[in-house]
């Protein structure tokens, strides 16, 4: 007997003494189908068979369907060594088998032997033959040619699907994947396996859609060492895998992402990380940040994107202009690497051909990549220095802005920019060295209070027209008749004033709109172009000198300032009588043409009140809005409003800014909504102004004239009550900027965040006064953000960290009525400070 024919006599005398024969009044008394046969379990059913093989026992006849059937599952157990890869229906079959024996252990052979072998893993799943999809001859694709992704992604999704029972083919999975991976790696990085097999992209579309890679098994060896084989993919690789995630729906892209952001988390949450063990030398976190890059992307490409109302105004001219003899000065003292204008265009983003500040809504919000974890370990200052100069060896987290809070990236900035003021200082003393005269290594204002704004800008425009590169020193101002040395807190105060006077509406450089409370360009304004570069040089210098300035604009202005123009969708936030307007016109059903009666000619009226006629298009007048125009006369009307009515005043505005900022890294590192945050805070916060204006002026006792007072005590009063009231502005300003720094580090003001109050000099002793003696109870509002706000603003920093037991008292009992508002929202609640002493 051959020994094929004795291994199915032993399998069938196995299936008998397990499964039994199917006839319920069988009499055999070695088949479990007799009602008297005592189970056994697979060992002894196994030595049973054995013994009666030996013996040649009775067998038992299977019914006809039942035969056929075991007939074929024997076949197919026989052919699972000839399985070289998978496709849906295989596992299928396999799992028939599995099932039918319940053993799974065929199946977990099989999935060790392709899940570990790259060449299986290509060809598995395939919508395609996979025979036949061999390159001929050796031939290579080339790896810049579109190629689609030739996996069946439903399939692999149903297979991953199945397997989620089958508690054995878990650990089977993750072992082949720690064997597979480190050659996948190998071959990406010597061999240049994807440039020979553009299909080796297929092992990371399968092995990314399964759904349980976050989970602990994966986290402490597989996961990472997939991330590292996947980084070490080509752009052209990696560009085809953002184009093919991008087409997913949102829960798997957004899987995809949180097993990324998992596991950046769990490596830093366990491990430390100190000044010589930089999280930047950590491969997993490396690596799976550069994995998380390609999410990123992809969540840009499907989302709505917006890649053609760039702005080519040639804005940065000059600041290039301007930049040359500098950067021959830092070529002859070799470091021009360290004072470059910013990083090299990212190779990802280059072929996609999509940028973040294209995208209007991505498919994940721009939030969700942030990991707090990771900014909080970050050491900006030496990240800083790979971002300059050590860029090819070594890797820096600002090549992956999105992964950073902005907090942290703002640290980043302000190294960038106090380099750039040393590097002024060194060259001024070279200078004075070579010409035998001293100049003033700093940025020195010498301004009068009653003509601040004329004294500015004279001293600005002759700064930047004569030498440019004096814009990039340290800030110090003076006025002129008062003492003191500014450490800070003149020079925000300068800002503040000279705010005051530029966005006068008396002037009339600014619109005000009172539903928004934000600021637009006047395209009627009579000032000159100095006067609007001379706002773009203040808010350029206020990033640069790391102040807040109490301004708003609407988004748009920062997107423009960011290269892009301003668009249908910018207006909501900038025009929102008008958008509505539009926005309805585009939505009406009826006849455009003979109910609205419009034409491509529009109207506005000048700084006078006189109406202005303005023609879209050529011979306005005489094109009617219709059904098939409009949206043309949308777009138009647009383009008109937020481009070219502003365009002269915007264009020196925007010059003013780029003399400052345009060798900064700030246009790399921060969306529009971002570059906001660094100039004038959240508008979250300082929508509550009027709230911190009210406990200031609870703080600062103000002076309460008599009846028949004088006409010198009333003036008194009026000049007392309008330095209350600036003094709550400039505090609303600053503490939204603090509570912002505080609330993304994690941590309440301290140390250098704590000396950045809000200080004019004739104002210290009032305010130190004021916020020495904390209040015996506050107000906790609909939002613990709110609170916050009102208790930092209160409280100085040196009671913060006090375990006194009145504040303790106060962080207790707010956290009780904070879980009361959870259960059960309502009005706001007032907070004692102190115990109540109760008889």
């Amino acid at each position: 007997m051959s020994r094929s024919a004795a291994k199915n006599l032993i399998e069938r005398y196995f299936r008998q003494l397990t499964d039994g024969c199917g006839n319920d009044d069988c009499d055999n008394e070695f088949c479990a189908s007799r009602r008297r046969f005592r189970p056994l379990d697979k060992n002894a059913a196994a030595v049973r068979a054995l013994e009666l093989y030996k013996v040649n026992a009775k067998l038992c006849d299977l019914k006809t369907s039942r035969t056929e059937s075991d007939l074929q599952l024997l076949d197919l157990k026989e052919d699972f060594g000839d399985i070289h890869y998978l496709t849906e229906n295989t596992v299928c079959m396999i799992l028939s088998v599995c099932e039918e024996e319940r053993d799974y252990s065929s199946l977990i052979r099989v999935l060790g032997r392709v899940f570990s072998n790259a060449n299986a893993l290509i060809k598995s799943f395939r919508k395609d033959n996979p025979e036949s999809s061999e390159p001929e001859d050796g031939a290579s694709h080339q790896p810049g040619t579109s190629l689609e992704v030739t996996v069946d992604i439903d399939s692999v999704r149903r297979f991953y699907k199945r397997l989620r029972t089958i508690e054995q083919a878990e650990s089977a999975l993750v072992n082949a994947l720690v064997y597979l991976t480190p050659n996948v790696e190998l071959d990406l990085e010597y061999l240049e396996a994807y440039e020979t097999v553009p299909d080796y992209l297929n092992i990371f579309v399968i092995l990314m859609e399964n759904g349980n890679l976050h989970s602990p098994e994966y986290l402490d060896l597989a996961l990472p060492q997939l991330c590292k084989a996947m980084s070490k993919l080509p752009v052209a690789a990696l560009s085809r895998l953002c184009e093919l995630w991008s087409k997913y729906e949102l829960p798997h892209i957004r899987r995809i992402m949180e097993t990324f952001q998992q596991l950046i988390t769990y490596t830093v949450v366990t491990r430390e990380y100190d000044g010589e063990h930089l999280v930047n030398d950590d491969d997993t976190v490396v690596a799976a940040c550069k994995c998380l890059k390609v999410v990123f992307y992809a969540s840009l490409v499907g989302g709505d994107v917006d890649t053609e109302h760039d702005d080519d105004d040639g804005g940065d001219d000059d600041g290039e202009a301007a930049d040359s003899d500098e950067l021959s000065l830092h070529e002859l003292l070799g470091e021009e690497r360290l004072y470059k204008k910013g990083p090299e265009v990212d190779l990802l983003e280059k072929e996609i051909g999509v940028r973040p500040i294209d995208s209007r809504k991505p498919l994940i919000p721009f939030e969700d990549f942030v990991n707090e974890s990771l900014s909080e370990v970050v050491e900006m200052d030496k990240d800083f220095t790979f971002f300059k100069v050590d860029a090819e060896t070594k890797f820096s987290f600002q090549t992956c802005p999105f992964v950073l809070n902005v907090f942290t990236k703002n640290q980043g900035l302000y190294y960038d920019n106090r380099i750039r003021m040393y590097s002024e200082r060194r060259l001024t003393a070279l200078y004075g060295m070579v010409r035998g005269q001293q100049s003033s290594p700093y940025l020195k204002l010498k301004v009068r209070r009653d003509h601040i704004m004329d004294d500015a800008l004279v001293r600005l425009e002759m700064i930047s027209m004569e030498n440019p590169s004096d814009l990039k020193k340290q800030l110090f101002v003076e006025f002129e008749g008062e003492q003191g040395v500014d450490e800070g807190g003149v020079s925000k105060e300068f800002f503040q004033l000279v705010l005051e006077e530029i966005f006068n509406p008396d002037i009339g450089m600014f619109t005000y709109d009172d539903d928004t409370k934000l600021f637009w360009f006047n395209s009627s304004s009579l000032e000159n172009e100095a006067q609007y570069t001379l706002v773009g040089i203040v808010l350029g210098l206020a990033i640069y000198n790391n102040c807040i300035l109490d301004v708003h604009f609407p988004m748009v202005v920062y997107r423009k300032l960011m290269g892009k123009k301003g668009t249908f969708l910018d207006l909501p936030d900038s025009h929102p009588v008008l958008y509505q307007s539009l926005k309805e016109l585009l939505h009406y059903s009826g006849d455009v043409e003979a109910d609205m009666a419009l034409t491509f000619q529009i109207s506005h009226t000048d700084l006078f009140g006189n109406p202005v006629l303005y023609g879209l298009k050529e011979k306005a007048e005489d094109i009617p809005v219709s059904g098939e125009n409009r949206q043309e006369f949308v777009d138009l009307y647009t383009d008109y409003i937020l481009n070219t009515s502003v365009g002269r005043q915007f264009c020196a505005f925007k010059k003013g800014f780029l003399m400052v900022t345009s060798e900064s890294p700030m246009k790399y590192l921060f969306r529009p909504e971002e570059v906001e945050l660094l100039i004038c805070g959240s508008r979250g916060f300082l929508a509550n102004a009027a709230f911190v204006r009210r406990g200031t002026e609870e703080a600062v006792p103000s002076v309460h004239h008599r009846d028949g007072q004088s006409a010198g005590g009333r003036a008194r009063q009026a000049q007392n009550d309008h330095r209350q009231k600036r003094l709550g502005q400039r505090q609303a300003a600053d503490v939204a900027h603090l509570l912002q720094r505080a609330a993304a580090s994690g941590i309440f003001l301290q140390g250098e965040a704590a000396r950045e109050t809000p200080q004019g000099h004739h104002l210290r002793p009032r305010l130190r006064n004021a916020v020495t003696q904390p209040p015996t109870r506050f107000y906790f509002g609909a939002s613990n953000q709110e609170c916050l706000y009102r208790y930092c603003k209160a409280v100085p920093p040196e009671f913060i960290h006090q375990a006194s037991q009145r504040w303790n008292f106060l962080f207790s009992s707010l956290r009780r009525h904070w879980c009361a508002r959870l259960l059960q929202p309502g009005p706001g609640i007032w907070c004692q400070s102190e115990p109540r002493n109760e008889k």
